[in-house]
Protein backbone atom coordinates (compact mmCIF):
# COMPACT_ATOMS: atom_id res chain seq x y z
CA UNK A 1 0.00 0.00 0.00
CA UNK A 2 1.38 3.18 -1.29
CA UNK A 3 1.57 6.11 1.53
CA UNK A 4 -0.17 8.95 1.02
CA UNK A 5 1.95 12.16 0.01
CA UNK A 6 2.23 14.36 3.38
CA UNK A 7 0.19 17.68 3.55
CA UNK A 8 2.64 20.04 5.22
CA UNK A 9 0.71 23.01 7.50
CA UNK A 10 2.56 25.43 4.86
CA UNK A 11 4.49 25.54 2.17
CA UNK A 12 6.53 28.73 1.20
CA UNK A 13 5.90 29.82 -2.17
CA UNK A 14 7.66 31.20 -5.17
CA UNK A 15 5.78 33.36 -7.23
CA UNK A 16 8.54 33.84 -10.20
CA UNK A 17 11.00 36.74 -9.85
CA UNK A 18 12.33 36.40 -6.59
CA UNK A 19 15.68 35.41 -7.64
CA UNK A 20 15.96 36.92 -10.87
CA UNK A 21 15.54 40.00 -8.40
CA UNK A 22 17.92 39.04 -5.91
CA UNK A 23 20.61 38.92 -7.95
CA UNK A 24 19.98 42.33 -9.74
CA UNK A 25 20.23 43.31 -6.14
CA UNK A 26 23.72 41.86 -5.99
CA UNK A 27 24.50 43.33 -9.51
CA UNK A 28 23.70 46.62 -8.62
CA UNK A 29 26.30 46.69 -5.70
CA UNK A 30 24.23 46.89 -2.54
CA UNK A 31 22.92 44.59 -0.96
CA UNK A 32 22.61 46.26 2.93
CA UNK A 33 19.79 48.12 3.53
CA UNK A 34 17.89 50.81 1.85
CA UNK A 35 18.94 49.48 -1.30
CA UNK A 36 17.25 49.96 -4.61
CA UNK A 37 14.51 46.98 -3.97
CA UNK A 38 14.07 48.44 -0.36
CA UNK A 39 12.89 51.43 -2.13
CA UNK A 40 10.30 49.70 -4.05
CA UNK A 41 8.71 48.14 -1.75
CA UNK A 42 8.42 51.46 0.22
CA UNK A 43 6.50 53.11 -2.47
CA UNK A 44 4.69 50.06 -3.22
CA UNK A 45 3.11 50.09 0.01
CA UNK A 46 2.64 53.79 0.89
CA UNK A 47 0.84 54.12 -2.75
CA UNK A 48 -1.63 51.04 -2.36
CA UNK A 49 -2.77 51.44 1.07
CA UNK A 50 -1.94 54.62 1.66
CA UNK A 51 0.30 54.62 4.55
CA UNK A 52 1.91 58.08 5.66
CA UNK A 53 5.31 56.44 5.98
CA UNK A 54 6.53 52.50 6.14
CA UNK A 55 9.74 51.03 7.00
CA UNK A 56 11.30 47.35 5.97
CA UNK A 57 12.56 45.72 9.18
CA UNK A 58 14.10 42.29 10.18
CA UNK A 59 11.28 41.05 11.02
CA UNK A 60 7.79 42.18 12.64
CA UNK A 61 8.99 41.39 16.13
CA UNK A 62 11.55 44.51 15.02
CA UNK A 63 8.53 46.81 13.82
CA UNK A 64 7.27 46.15 17.10
CA UNK A 65 10.79 47.32 18.92
CA UNK A 66 10.48 50.31 16.96
CA UNK A 67 6.86 51.20 17.83
CA UNK A 68 7.55 50.76 21.60
CA UNK A 69 10.79 53.01 21.28
CA UNK A 70 8.31 55.49 19.60
CA UNK A 71 6.12 55.84 22.35
CA UNK A 72 8.68 56.88 24.29
CA UNK A 73 7.55 54.17 27.02
CA UNK A 74 8.85 54.24 30.82
CA UNK A 75 9.28 51.65 33.55
CA UNK A 76 5.88 51.42 34.80
CA UNK A 77 3.61 52.60 31.95
CA UNK A 78 1.29 49.97 31.43
CA UNK A 79 0.09 48.52 27.77
CA UNK A 80 -3.16 46.79 27.54
CA UNK A 81 -2.45 43.27 24.81
CA UNK A 82 -4.48 40.59 24.30
CA UNK A 83 -3.15 37.50 26.06
CA UNK A 84 -3.97 35.31 22.97
CA UNK A 85 -1.31 36.80 20.46
CA UNK A 86 2.43 35.74 19.65
CA UNK A 87 4.71 36.60 22.54
CA UNK A 88 6.43 39.57 20.26
CA UNK A 89 3.67 41.58 20.69
CA UNK A 90 3.99 41.33 24.71
CA UNK A 91 7.73 40.91 25.03
CA UNK A 92 8.23 44.54 22.53
CA UNK A 93 6.74 46.78 25.08
CA UNK A 94 8.24 44.20 27.99
CA UNK A 95 11.37 45.41 26.86
CA UNK A 96 11.32 49.16 27.74
CA UNK A 97 9.97 48.39 31.28
CA UNK A 98 6.10 48.29 30.29
CA UNK A 99 3.81 46.30 32.46
CA UNK A 100 1.52 44.58 30.47
CA UNK A 101 -2.07 44.42 30.90
CA UNK A 102 -3.58 41.79 29.39
CA UNK A 103 -7.01 41.60 27.68
CA UNK A 104 -9.47 38.54 26.78
CA UNK A 105 -10.73 37.55 23.41
CA UNK A 106 -14.26 37.79 22.12
CA UNK A 107 -16.30 34.74 22.24
CA UNK A 108 -16.96 34.79 18.26
CA UNK A 109 -13.25 35.05 17.40
CA UNK A 110 -9.78 35.07 19.23
CA UNK A 111 -9.36 39.00 18.70
CA UNK A 112 -9.38 41.68 21.52
CA UNK A 113 -12.55 41.93 23.12
CA UNK A 114 -12.80 45.78 22.62
CA UNK A 115 -15.71 45.86 25.10
CA UNK A 116 -13.60 44.63 27.83
CA UNK A 117 -10.72 47.79 27.47
CA UNK A 118 -11.75 50.38 28.94
CA UNK A 119 -12.21 48.79 32.83
CA UNK A 120 -8.27 47.85 31.89
CA UNK A 121 -7.22 51.56 31.58
CA UNK A 122 -5.21 53.22 34.22
CA UNK A 123 -3.72 56.72 34.82
CA UNK A 124 -0.62 54.45 33.53
CA UNK A 125 -1.77 53.15 30.37
CA UNK A 126 -0.02 54.50 27.31
CA UNK A 127 -1.27 52.10 24.52
CA UNK A 128 -3.74 49.87 23.26
CA UNK A 129 -2.55 46.71 20.80
CA UNK A 130 -4.99 45.17 19.41
CA UNK A 131 -3.66 41.82 17.11
CA UNK A 132 -5.57 41.63 14.01
CA UNK A 133 -5.85 37.77 14.32
CA UNK A 134 -6.41 35.40 11.45
CA UNK A 135 -6.51 38.59 9.31
CA UNK A 136 -9.34 40.02 10.56
CA UNK A 137 -9.87 43.36 11.82
CA UNK A 138 -10.69 44.36 15.17
CA UNK A 139 -13.67 46.41 16.56
CA UNK A 140 -11.29 49.33 15.47
CA UNK A 141 -14.15 52.43 15.79
CA UNK A 142 -14.79 50.61 19.21
CA UNK A 143 -10.68 50.60 19.91
CA UNK A 144 -10.34 54.08 19.10
CA UNK A 145 -13.29 55.86 20.47
CA UNK A 146 -11.44 54.33 24.23
CA UNK A 147 -7.94 55.52 23.37
CA UNK A 148 -9.12 58.71 22.04
CA UNK A 149 -10.92 59.75 25.48
CA UNK A 150 -8.03 59.03 27.26
CA UNK A 151 -4.93 60.07 24.98
CA UNK A 152 -3.54 56.68 24.42
CA UNK A 153 -1.74 55.69 21.67
CA UNK A 154 -3.65 52.23 19.08
CA UNK A 155 -0.62 50.68 18.00
CA UNK A 156 -1.94 47.38 15.25
CA UNK A 157 -0.36 44.03 15.72
CA UNK A 158 -1.16 43.55 11.67
CA UNK A 159 1.50 40.47 11.01
CA UNK A 160 -1.69 38.92 9.87
CA UNK A 161 -3.18 41.07 7.86
CA UNK A 162 -1.49 42.38 5.46
CA UNK A 163 -4.34 43.28 2.30
CA UNK A 164 -7.07 43.19 5.07
CA UNK A 165 -9.85 46.12 5.49
CA UNK A 166 -12.14 47.23 8.59
CA UNK A 167 -14.86 49.32 6.73
CA UNK A 168 -13.04 49.47 3.22
CA UNK A 169 -9.95 51.22 5.14
CA UNK A 170 -6.73 48.60 4.87
CA UNK A 171 -5.43 47.34 8.35
CA UNK A 172 -2.50 49.09 9.64
CA UNK A 173 -3.58 52.53 8.62
CA UNK A 174 -6.03 52.87 11.25
CA UNK A 175 -3.74 53.46 14.65
CA UNK A 176 -0.65 55.73 14.95
CA UNK A 177 1.99 52.76 14.15
CA UNK A 178 1.21 49.18 13.02
CA UNK A 179 3.66 46.09 12.21
CA UNK A 180 3.42 43.40 9.75
CA UNK A 181 4.99 40.18 9.48
CA UNK A 182 6.64 39.37 6.19
CA UNK A 183 7.60 35.62 7.75
CA UNK A 184 7.68 32.58 5.43
CA UNK A 185 3.82 31.56 7.11
CA UNK A 186 2.71 34.56 5.88
CA UNK A 187 0.80 35.25 2.87
CA UNK A 188 3.21 37.35 1.22
CA UNK A 189 6.86 36.42 2.77
CA UNK A 190 10.44 37.05 2.59
CA UNK A 191 11.42 34.02 4.55
CA UNK A 192 12.10 36.51 7.95
CA UNK A 193 11.28 39.71 7.61
CA UNK A 194 8.45 42.74 8.42
CA UNK A 195 7.17 46.27 8.59
CA UNK A 196 6.81 49.15 10.49
CA UNK A 197 3.00 51.56 9.15
CA UNK A 198 3.67 54.74 10.30
CA UNK A 199 -0.01 56.78 10.01
CA UNK A 200 1.35 59.50 12.68
CA UNK A 201 3.74 61.89 10.76
CA UNK A 202 4.83 63.20 14.08
CA UNK A 203 6.96 59.55 14.54
CA UNK A 204 8.37 59.54 10.86
CA UNK A 205 11.38 61.56 11.44
CA UNK A 206 12.38 59.49 14.66
CA UNK A 207 11.72 56.21 13.27
CA UNK A 208 14.31 56.30 10.54
CA UNK A 209 17.13 57.38 13.06
CA UNK A 210 15.75 54.64 15.58
CA UNK A 211 15.95 52.22 12.44
CA UNK A 212 19.60 53.12 11.62
CA UNK A 213 21.30 52.76 15.15
CA UNK A 214 20.13 55.94 16.20
CA UNK A 215 21.76 57.66 13.76
CA UNK A 216 20.43 60.68 11.18
CA UNK A 217 22.44 58.22 8.42
CA UNK A 218 19.27 58.55 6.04
CA UNK A 219 19.14 62.45 6.35
CA UNK A 220 22.75 62.50 5.19
CA UNK A 221 22.25 60.26 1.90
CA UNK A 222 19.18 62.61 0.95
CA UNK A 223 21.48 65.18 1.07
CA UNK A 224 19.35 66.56 3.95
CA UNK A 225 22.44 67.12 6.28
CA UNK A 226 26.09 67.49 5.81
CA UNK A 227 27.10 64.82 8.12
CA UNK A 228 25.48 62.01 9.99
CA UNK A 229 25.74 61.13 13.52
CA UNK A 230 24.75 59.50 16.68
CA UNK A 231 21.12 61.32 17.69
CA UNK A 232 19.02 59.15 19.61
CA UNK A 233 18.05 55.52 20.86
CA UNK A 234 18.27 53.01 18.25
CA UNK A 235 19.29 49.67 16.75
CA UNK A 236 20.02 47.85 13.70
CA UNK A 237 16.64 47.50 12.42
CA UNK A 238 16.76 47.46 8.36
CA UNK A 239 16.87 44.39 6.52
CA UNK A 240 19.27 43.54 3.61
CA UNK A 241 18.41 44.40 0.22
CA UNK A 242 18.15 40.63 -0.55
CA UNK A 243 15.36 40.61 1.66
CA UNK A 244 13.41 43.12 -0.14
CA UNK A 245 14.67 42.35 -3.53
CA UNK A 246 12.26 38.88 -2.55
CA UNK A 247 9.87 40.57 -1.03
CA UNK A 248 9.36 42.75 -3.84
CA UNK A 249 9.03 39.84 -6.21
CA UNK A 250 5.75 38.95 -3.98
CA UNK A 251 4.50 42.21 -3.96
CA UNK A 252 4.39 42.31 -7.40
CA UNK A 253 1.86 39.08 -7.39
CA UNK A 254 0.01 40.05 -4.35
CA UNK A 255 -3.38 40.38 -6.10
CA UNK A 256 -2.70 36.55 -7.43
CA UNK A 257 -1.85 35.27 -4.34
CA UNK A 258 -4.72 36.78 -2.24
CA UNK A 259 -7.30 35.35 -5.19
CA UNK A 260 -5.82 31.75 -4.49
CA UNK A 261 -5.98 31.76 -0.87
CA UNK A 262 -8.53 33.06 -0.66
CA UNK A 263 -10.47 30.88 -2.50
CA UNK A 264 -8.96 28.32 -0.89
CA UNK A 265 -10.52 29.61 2.88
CA UNK A 266 -13.59 29.53 0.96
CA UNK A 267 -13.90 25.84 0.03
CA UNK A 268 -12.84 25.08 4.08
CA UNK A 269 -15.60 27.23 4.93
CA UNK A 270 -18.25 26.15 2.85
CA UNK A 271 -17.01 21.89 3.41
CA UNK A 272 -16.87 22.30 7.07
CA UNK A 273 -19.37 25.23 8.66
CA UNK A 274 -21.95 22.14 8.78
CA UNK A 275 -19.95 20.75 11.81
CA UNK A 276 -21.58 23.37 13.78
CA UNK A 277 -23.80 20.73 14.29
CA UNK A 278 -20.81 18.64 16.67
CA UNK A 279 -20.04 22.25 18.41
CA UNK A 280 -17.44 22.68 15.74
CA UNK A 281 -16.60 26.44 15.21
CA UNK A 282 -15.49 28.21 11.93
CA UNK A 283 -13.45 31.76 11.10
CA UNK A 284 -16.34 34.43 12.58
CA UNK A 285 -15.98 37.24 9.96
CA UNK A 286 -18.11 40.75 11.03
CA UNK A 287 -19.69 42.93 9.03
CA UNK A 288 -16.67 45.47 9.24
CA UNK A 289 -14.02 43.13 8.68
CA UNK A 290 -12.62 41.27 5.38
CA UNK A 291 -11.15 37.78 4.90
CA UNK A 292 -7.57 38.17 3.39
CA UNK A 293 -7.13 34.26 3.33
CA UNK A 294 -4.18 34.26 5.77
CA UNK A 295 -5.48 31.35 7.86
CA UNK A 296 -8.27 28.85 8.45
CA UNK A 297 -9.10 27.29 11.79
CA UNK A 298 -11.85 25.00 13.62
CA UNK A 299 -12.53 25.66 17.06
CA UNK A 300 -12.99 22.53 18.94
CA UNK A 301 -15.24 22.15 21.91
CA UNK A 302 -12.36 20.54 24.73
CA UNK A 303 -8.71 20.18 24.63
CA UNK A 304 -8.98 16.40 24.43
CA UNK A 305 -10.98 16.67 21.10
CA UNK A 306 -8.59 19.22 19.74
CA UNK A 307 -5.77 16.45 20.66
CA UNK A 308 -7.72 13.59 19.18
CA UNK A 309 -8.18 15.29 15.28
CA UNK A 310 -4.89 16.09 15.39
CA UNK A 311 -3.65 13.02 16.10
CA UNK A 312 -5.87 11.66 13.54
CA UNK A 313 -4.99 14.05 11.04
CA UNK A 314 -1.46 12.89 11.79
CA UNK A 315 -2.21 9.68 10.78
CA UNK A 316 -3.82 10.41 7.48
CA UNK A 317 0.14 12.30 6.97
CA UNK A 318 -2.21 15.60 7.15
CA UNK A 319 0.22 18.01 9.51
CA UNK A 320 -2.15 20.89 11.35
CA UNK A 321 -1.32 23.18 14.53
CA UNK A 322 -2.22 24.55 17.11
CA UNK A 323 -1.39 27.95 17.86
CA UNK A 324 -1.01 30.61 20.74
CA UNK A 325 -0.27 29.47 24.32
CA UNK A 326 -2.64 32.46 26.75
CA UNK A 327 0.30 34.90 27.81
CA UNK A 328 -1.32 35.14 30.72
CA UNK A 329 -0.36 32.08 32.17
CA UNK A 330 3.04 31.61 30.79
CA UNK A 331 6.17 31.23 32.93
CA UNK A 332 7.79 34.46 32.41
CA UNK A 333 4.15 36.72 33.24
CA UNK A 334 2.17 34.41 35.43
CA UNK A 335 3.52 36.25 38.49
CA UNK A 336 3.10 39.39 37.22
CA UNK A 337 -0.79 39.03 35.96
CA UNK A 338 -3.44 40.64 37.51
CA UNK A 339 -5.13 37.28 38.51
CA UNK A 340 -8.16 37.72 36.16
CA UNK A 341 -9.91 35.36 34.58
CA UNK A 342 -9.51 35.30 31.05
CA UNK A 343 -11.71 32.47 30.00
CA UNK A 344 -11.94 33.15 26.04
CA UNK A 345 -8.27 33.15 25.64
CA UNK A 346 -7.91 29.79 27.09
CA UNK A 347 -10.26 28.87 25.00
CA UNK A 348 -8.77 29.31 21.92
CA UNK A 349 -5.19 28.30 23.53
CA UNK A 350 -7.14 24.20 24.21
CA UNK A 351 -9.35 24.67 21.07
CA UNK A 352 -8.12 26.27 18.38
CA UNK A 353 -6.28 24.13 15.49
CA UNK A 354 -5.21 25.76 11.98
CA UNK A 355 -5.55 23.57 8.81
CA UNK A 356 -2.79 23.49 5.99
CA UNK A 357 -3.29 26.65 3.47
CA UNK A 358 -0.83 27.63 1.17
CA UNK A 359 -1.03 28.74 -2.66
CA UNK A 360 0.04 25.36 -3.60
CA UNK A 361 -2.30 23.67 -2.04
CA UNK A 362 -3.97 21.18 -4.65
CA UNK A 363 -7.88 20.83 -4.88
CA UNK A 364 -7.38 16.99 -4.19
CA UNK A 365 -4.74 17.81 -1.03
CA UNK A 366 -7.35 19.93 0.14
CA UNK A 367 -10.33 17.56 -0.84
CA UNK A 368 -7.50 15.20 1.94
CA UNK A 369 -8.07 17.15 4.39
CA UNK A 370 -11.73 17.93 4.26
CA UNK A 371 -12.61 14.79 4.01
CA UNK A 372 -10.08 13.57 7.06
CA UNK A 373 -11.72 15.83 9.04
CA UNK A 374 -15.64 14.89 8.53
CA UNK A 375 -14.59 11.19 8.81
CA UNK A 376 -13.12 12.57 12.17
CA UNK A 377 -16.31 13.46 13.03
CA UNK A 378 -18.31 10.90 12.19
CA UNK A 379 -16.96 8.45 13.76
CA UNK A 380 -17.59 10.67 17.17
Amino acid sequence: MTTPTAIPFNKPYLSGKETTYIEEAVRSGKISGDGLFTKRCHQFFEERFGFHKVLLTTSCTDALEMAAILLGLQPGDEVIVPSYTFVSTSNAFVLRGAKIVFADSTAFNPNIDAAAIEALVTPRTRAIVPVHYAGIACDMDAIQAIATRHGLAVVEDAAQAIDSYYNGKPLGSLGELAAFSFHETKNIISGEGGMLAINDPRFAQRAEIIREKGTNRSSFFRGEVDKYGWVDMGSSFLPSDIIAAFLYAQLENLDQIQDQRKALWQVYYTALSGLSKHGVGVPNLPDYATNNGHMFYLTCTSLAERTALIAYLREQQILPVFHYLSLHKSPFYADKHDGRELPWADFYTDCLVRLPLYYELTPALQQRVIGAILEFYRNR
